[in-house]
């Protein structure tokens, strides 16, 4: 028998991938905001307490607001379920320490998000668990990591800040020939510009904070993968308490009912104002995984539907031009974050100023003059305006 959800588009799945868990008459879902639900009689709450993922037992175990966005997530990612947590790295850390254990080998890029390079540098060793960090546009260079007791490949695509795209398609299968489990942050794309799993890799993580929430009003995390897999990872869920509430449950649920519009705009204006970028004489480089120049846009055509929000461009001056520019702007707002309706910018050498020194910002590529630029809903032609403004400020300035 044909499943009807198959042959829906992501604009139908997004609004209807957890009907069957509709409980009433609500057009809207409600919130369940109970932190622990009632059992009708001994058996019940035997059948509750044993259960895996409950949705309406205890909240850290799982809760119904819950269990309709994993529902959809998994529907979107193409796995057989999906887990959430409160937070992206909770996500990232809650899989990761599922699936490696003391004695085990992790290989990983050179280029993560900086939180999940201190989870695979300062914790993962404290625990017995060594990492080889190798440079992510070589497939060749990763499988050349592997050892007898790899269990684990670390992988993010596009990669934060720089854009470095990872074949996920040549990752994936030499990792399963060696019974190598392959987690993937699909943060920077999400499920409507790429969808990992289809390459092949085993677990995809997100964090919801950013395009599947949309809206900056939410931290959020989500786990997708086969049921064989959420049994562990669950399991160290509820061991390291990383619980989305369900009020951020039912954020994280209304922001995904309008993913698939906000993507598509995103997705163009973003390209628009990568190109409008490349053609001012103030900006020194742009790197956008749709444009043309982008030195993987092959592979970026191959794996991804659209290029994301994300540009990161560098401007021709130093780390004190770039500050002024940032600071010039009125439109994009100087904070940490992507993916939202709002425009928001950051100065990439001053963001990881806290967490990398000299020599490691240079190693991943982050020049002084570097700046993240996350695309929202406005018009592009007043972001354009606004950007051509600042740069003719801080140049000026510059004398």
């Amino acid at each position: 028998m044909n499943d009807p959800l198959a042959s829906w588009h992501a604009d139908t799945r997004v609004l209807h991938d957890d009907d069957a868990f509709a409980d009433g008459p609500d057009v809207v879902p409600p919130i369940h905001y109970s932190a622990t639900f009632r059992a009708r009689d001994a058996a019940d709450f035997a059948d509750m307490a044993g259960r895996p993922r409950h949705p309406a037992y205890y909240t850290r175990y799982g809760n119904p607001v819950h269990e309709r966005v994993a529902a959809i997530l998994a529907g979107l990612e193409g796995t057989e379920t999906a887990l959430l947590t409160g937070s992206g790295m909770g996500a990232i850390s809650t899989a990761v320490l599922a699936l490696v254990s003391a004695g085990d080998h992790v290989v990983a890029q050179t280029r993560h998000y900086m939180s999940t390079a201190k989870l695979l540098d300062e914790v993962l060793p404290r625990f017995g668990v060594e990492t080889t960090l190798v440079e992510q546009s070589d497939a060749e260079a990763l499988r050349d990591a592997i050892r007898p007791n790899t269990k684990l490949i670390m992988l993010e695509t596009p990669a934060n800040p720089t854009l470095v795209l990872t074949d996920l398609a040549a990752v994936a299968p030499m990792a399963r020939a060696r019974g190598i489990t392959t987690v993937c942050d699909n943060t920077f794309a999400s499920p409507l510009n790429q969808q990992p799993h289809a390459l092949g890799i085993d677990v995809v993580v997100h964090s919801a904070t950013k395009l599947l929430g949309g809206h900056h009003d939410l931290t959020a995390g989500a786990i997708c993968c086969s049921h064989a897999l959420a049994e562990p990872i669950w399991r160290m869920h509820t061991t390291l308490g990383s619980v989305l509430s369900p009020m951020d449950a039912w954020l994280l649920l209304r922001g995904l009912r309008t993913l698939a519009v906000r993507v598509a705009r995103i997705n163009a204006s973003a390209l628009e104002l990568a190109r409008w970028l490349q053609q001012q004489a103030q900006v020194e480089r742009v790197h956008y995984p749709g444009l043309e120049s982008h030195p993987q846009h092959a592979l970026a055509q191959a794996q991804m539907k659209g290029g994301g929000p994300v540009i990161a461009f560098a401007i021709k001056g130093d780390y004190a031009v770039t500050s002024r520019f940032v600071a010039a702007l009125e439109l994009p707002k100087h904070a940490v974050s992507l993916g939202g309706v709002d425009s928001l910018i950051v100065h990439a050498a001053a963001m990881w100023a806290g967490t990398m020194n000299d020599a490691q910002m240079e190693a991943a590529d982050i020049a002084p003059n570097f700046v993240r630029f996350s695309v929202g809903l406005e018009h592009p032609d007043d972001l354009k305006a606004d950007l051509a403004r600042a740069l003719a400020a801080a140049l000026r300035e510059r004398g």
